[in-house]
């Protein structure tokens, strides 16, 4: 009974320690599906395109997550932009746009890389498909939050 029980709290505990991490797993999943959807790849086309792709958008969550969150979460601790001095603004902005100018340099890299393995109208239906997936997201998100 004792051992039932612990196990029990075990597999309860180890559910909620997993949760944000496989949200933004099943988040990845329905994308790819989408994606897949859209191109219609070939079995060729498909084994070089995931590794790219794949490659491509964990090296974006790094950057979003190791450089944007945490100027973001500065900011907030501070008491929010209008806390913040002339000078204190200018050095986070610097760090903003260096940021995003690595995710515009990776999104560039990744369509110099996709050009020879999928082609142009393919590279812009993976734009739309994930345009679209983005809108879908966001509109779960809202009917959630209302």
């Amino acid at each position: 009974m004792k051992v039932t029980k612990i196990l029990s709290i075990l597999v309860l505990l180890t559910l909620l320690s997993f949760g944000q991490a496989d949200k933004r797993d099943q988040i990845k999943q329905l994308k790819s599906a989408r994606i897949a959807a859209a191109l219609n790849l070939t079995a060729a086309e498909s084994q070089k395109f995931w590794p790219l792709y794949l490659n491509s958008e964990e090296r974006e969550y790094e950057i979003r997550h190791n450089k944007i969150r945490p100027i973001n979460n500065k900011l907030e601790e501070k008491g929010g932009i209008d806390a913040l001095s002339q000078k204190e603004a200018l050095t986070n902005l610097i760090l903003l746009e260096t940021a995003e100018e690595e995710i515009f340099n990776l999104h560039k890299k990744l369509i110099n890389d996709l050009k020879p393995v999928i082609g142009p109208k393919k590279i812009l239906k993976l734009r739309k498909a994930e345009d679209d997936f983005n809108k879908l997201l966001l509109s779960k998100y809202k009917g959630k939050k209302d």
